[in-house]
């Protein structure tokens, strides 16, 4: 119920629609209480005392009173429809903010697809409840207490007699609440899964085909659907279970009415038309509770999707601001990295052991190493992705905990690993950063990322729309695409996570050639796979195992025994990548060397 009184609260910033459904929801109820009052007067006056000059008024009595209830039950229908959707669209809204608001390490552990569901199907689930729910909830109960007030004042003998049906039906419903409740929170599970296979298919879709695994994902995805059949067949078959027994409850109470209520008309203790009326209210109080079966079963659901609703929103972020952030205007570009050691929650081991370096303004600081090293990791602390488990990393004197996020992501532009473009056109997605982007602007940046030709020779120039994550472009196209976004911004610090992996050796010298323009006067972070790509930078750091085990230029370094020297000896040219297994082949000669020199040591 905690999780349902969360849900609750949302509805109160809709105060007027709130009291403008349950105005009409009373107004519905009264006019459900008319219809047989005006009976019991047509039988018992009109037909049996011969009053026949009534019959007409109370004809049309009931017409109106049927006009009324119709008329309620529209604005009831329609405002309680209105507050659902109103208060979905704030939670969908809080919910989506949220999600951008949490960390890389959040979406580390986290499936897309189980987010998906969530922010969709369970907030749908939710808003059903709000819309239909609760409302018929609230006329449960009005509707309940008053046929019972109205059975009580017209014969509470015989409503004593029918009340017997009511804690056989109670338990049944608190039985049925109680089992159906776990059932459709695994429900929810399964349907989350389902939706996370679903999207890795789709997602991964030119994987699946190249390695001919079509049958086998299919297989997968059978089986996760299985799964989740079963749950919701097992929810079913509870349903079919307990509603016909509540049913039969409920029905034992109108053989209750004909047996004890015809012996009171008989007895002349009741009016038949009261007892008419007896029975139609009667009606009215089972209708109610006939439907807590469907109402139970609809907020046991709205339940399971607000707890995995609420779980998400409960989640903190570990990337915060500390009290009284600075909002950092453009910044310099002085970096320095102060005893950092960092660690993945999913590994357990130090990804960075003790880094310390320091990249003056202007500066263009290279960073080399075999898979794993932590190379990425570094790129990733700077902009705040992560935060490192001790030490410290510091912006122009300040540490980067001490700024705002926006503002320090404001002076960084990045190029990262894996590039993303979005379903726009591609003056857009060079404009990303800067919406308000001048044409010449953008052209200017397309032109020194070396992307410029390719774009005016498309259909639609600048205004081609790239299919989804880029799709319709090149590898080597969508990266010199996301190296002009970055540079449009015009930041201070520019990060190159390998930026130019995905291009041949003609393109890439292209590109350094616009590169080595662009970070003029920018302090650049550049990791490389070719040692063409780090031969004029200022410095040069090579990361082995998270600790940087050498330092320098490219001419000082390939002048010290080490591991690049080793890599710059075994690669056949400068743009050969750095493989993994060249890595550790120059590091084992780099070691082997050392041992052969007195007191060295890497």
């Amino acid at each position: 119920m905690r999780t349902i009184w969360r849900l609750l609260s949302y509805l109160k910033p809709y105060p007027g629609w709130l009291a403008l459904s349950n105005l009409s929801m009373l107004g519905l109820v009264l006019m459900s209480f008319a219809i047989p009052w005006l009976t019991r007067y047509v039988i018992d006056v009109a037909i049996i005392e011969g009053e026949w000059h009534l019959l007409l008024p109370l004809a049309l009595g009931v017409v109106a009173a049927g006009i009324l209830h119709g008329m309620m039950f529209f604005v009831r229908r329609y405002s309680s429809a209105l507050i659902g959707q109103l208060v979905i669209f704030d939670l969908r809204n809080q919910l989506y903010r949220h999600l951008h608001e949490l960390p890389f390490s959040f979406y580390d552990r986290s499936r897309t697809g189980e987010l998906m569901s969530r922010v969709t199907q369970d907030v749908e689930t939710m808003r059903r409840f709000l819309a239909f729910g609760l409302v018929n909830l609230v006329r449960s109960i009005l509707m309940s207490v008053g046929v019972l007030t109205f059975l009580m004042f017209i014969n509470w003998r015989l409503t004593m007699v029918v009340l017997i049906t009511l804690p056989p039906l109670l338990f049944t419903i608190r039985a049925f609440a109680t089992r159906v409740r776990p059932m459709y929170r695994r429900v929810q599970e399964e349907l989350a899964g389902l939706t996370s296979v679903l999207q890795e298919n789709i997602a991964g879709l030119r994987v699946i085909r190249s390695f001919a695994r079509e049958e086998y994902e299919i297989e997968k995805f059978e089986a996760g659907h299985r799964g989740y059949l079963e749950q919701n067949l097992g929810a079913v078959r509870r349903w079919a279970f307990f509603f016909p027994l509540m049913n039969m409850i409920t029905g034992m109470g109108t053989v209750l009415i004909l047996w004890y209520g015809g012996r009171e008309v008989i007895a002349g203790n009741m009016s038949l038309g009261w007892l008419v009326a007896f029975n139609q209210y009667l009606a009215l109080l089972l209708g109610p509770l006939r439907m807590l079966g469907w109402l139970v079963n609809l907020t046991e659901r709205a339940s399971a999707s607000a707890t995995r609703v609420f779980e998400l929103l409960d989640t903190e972020s570990d990337i915060v601001e500390r009290p009284g952030a600075i909002d950092l205007p453009r910044a310099r570009g002085h970096v320095e990295f102060e005893d950092v050691w960092f660690e993945y929650a999913a590994s357990g081991d130090p990804v960075l052991r003790g880094v310390s370096f320091e990249a003056r303004p202007g500066e263009t600081v290279a960073i080399l190493g075999a898979t794993g090293s932590g190379k990425s990791t570094v790129m990733n602390l700077i902009p705040r992705f992560y935060d490192p488990h001790r030490g410290r990393i510091t912006l122009d004197g300040h540490d980067l905990r001490d700024l705002t996020i926006e503002s320090l992501r404001r002076n960084i532009g990045m190029v990262m690993q894996e590039t993303f473009l979005f379903s726009a056109p591609i003056a857009e997605n060079v404009a990303y950063g800067r919406p308000g982007a001048t044409s010449e602007e953008i052209e200017a940046a397309a032109k020194a990322a070396q992307i410029h030709e390719l774009i005016a020779g498309l259909p639609d120039g600048y205004d081609t729309v790239v299919g989804e994550r880029g799709v319709g472009l090149s590898g080597g196209q969508k990266q010199r695409v996301a190296i002009a976004r970055a540079l449009l911004l015009n930041p201070p610090i520019l990060i190159l996570d390998d930026s130019t992996s995905s291009v041949d050796a003609e393109t890439e010298h292209l590109i350094q050639e616009a590169l080595e323009r662009v970070m003029k006067g920018r302090t650049s972070f550049i990791i490389a796979q070719r040692l063409s790509s780090v031969r004029s930078a200022d410095q040069v750091f090579v990361l082995d195992r998270g600790r940087i085990v050498q330092r320098g230029t490219h001419e000082t370094l390939i002048g010290v025994p080490g591991i690049y020297r080793e890599i710059h000896q075994l690669q056949s040219a400068d743009s050969v990548e750095i493989s993994e297994e060249i890595f550790e082949r120059a590091r084992l000669k780099a070691i082997e060397g050392m041992r052969n020199i007195p007191g060295g040591r890497i």
